[in-house]
């Protein structure tokens, strides 16, 4: 049997890879395809190598190439991640970590930014993304509130460029939401803005790319997990057991076998109050101890606990995150953070 290979790419363009919404010939995700008699081998490009339409892709191919070209054929899929092609819209950022939390209000924004702060003041290469579409409150605590980012075309295709403040890449979908517009995007709008923000942006080298994600469990969070290769996850909770239980259903999104991601540790915030008159004293006003048995109960590290700070608040809406004050007891509790995570992230690599 004779079979060529515009053949098989022909019918390989009925194959849809729903992530991205088009066929897997038009998206470039054919890296070779091998014909030996009636054997067809096709390495297909996918996001990651774990990625769960990989499944979906392969039988779809078979049977569309069975009832192409004939049913006597025999048709192997190997899938190849975008890493292991040193490509990918994301090709030079090492690691993907997001903030979640299950409910608004947890202070998950105050530890993203503290945390690529940070993590830059280590000397890491760090970018934020701003996916909270609902709270956008990145670009206010960075200072670029009301900027817009940059724009360039590459391939006939529009490309961002994020704005940069602190020696912290941003993007946020706040830039394209005006303060006092009420927002009416449905789901897909949504994710065809976050996708564009990941995939559609000039990130560069980086060493993380911290994303605040929307608190609960929507579609941003589906799309993250199945379309990029997130390197972990951190947990934002305040010590009450109500916070704790709504951020246990968070974590538990992440260990379904289809959106496997591991789970870094959790961060407490609003830990305790201690007065400025009194360093000594701490007042657990929120209570203590749930925390400690949520991390328990899920096998993970507490990364740090942020005390109630007033100066945080005032750092966050003047755009200057507080981690940059060298003199603040809190930056180091963010110091703490940075450091843990990047052990474990080490930890996961050895």
């Amino acid at each position: 049997m004779f079979i060529t290979k515009k053949q098989v790419y022909n019918a390989l363009k009925q194959v849809i890879f729903f992530a991205k919404k088009d066929n897997i010939v038009d998206l470039n995700m054919i890296d070779d395809i091998d014909i030996k008699d009636d054997e067809i081998t096709i390495h297909i490009i996918f996001p990651k190598k774990d990625d769960p339409a990989i499944g979906i892709i392969s039988s779809s191919a078979e049977k569309i190439l069975k009832t192409e070209i004939s049913e006597d054929i025999k048709v192997s899929i190997i899938p190849v991640s975008e890493a292991d092609k040193g490509m990918g819209p994301l090709s030079g950022v090492k690691n993907i970590v997001a903030i979640i939390a299950g409910k608004g209000g947890v202070g998950k924004s105050t530890i993203a930014a503290n945390l690529a702060v940070s993590l830059t003041k280590s000397g890491k290469k760090v970018g934020i993304l701003d996916a909270d579409i609902m709270g956008p409150s990145v670009p206010m605590m960075f200072g670029v509130e009301g900027q817009k980012p940059g724009v360039i075309e590459r391939e006939g295709k529009a490309i961002m460029l994020p704005l940069e403040n602190y020696g912290v890449k941003i993007l946020s979908l706040g830039f394209f939401v005006q303060p006092n517009q009420a927002l009416m995007w449905r789901g897909s709008m949504i994710n065809k803005a976050f996708n564009q923000l990941m995939a559609d942006s000039e990130w560069g080298e980086l060493d993380y790319l911290v994303i605040d994600m929307p608190p609960g469990t929507g579609d941003i969070q589906l799309t993250l997990a199945q379309t990029y290769n997130v390197r972990g996850t951190i947990l934002v909770t305040t010590p009450q057991k109500v916070a704790t239980a709504d951020v246990r259903r968070a974590a538990m999104m992440y260990r379904q076998d289809v959106l496997t991601i591991p789970l870094l540790g959790i961060v407490e915030n609003m830990s305790y109050f201690t007065p400025l008159d009194m360093p000594e004293k701490k007042y657990f006003i929120f209570g203590k101890g749930a925390t400690d048995e949520l991390a328990s109960e899920l096998d993970i590290p507490v990364l740090g606990r942020i005390p109630i700070v007033e100066k945080i608040v005032e750092t966050g809406d003047n755009g200057s995150p507080i981690a940059l004050d060298d003199s603040s007891l809190v930056t180091k509790a963010f110091k703490e953070i940075a450091d843990n995570v990047e052990e474990q992230v080490k930890n996961l690599r050895n």
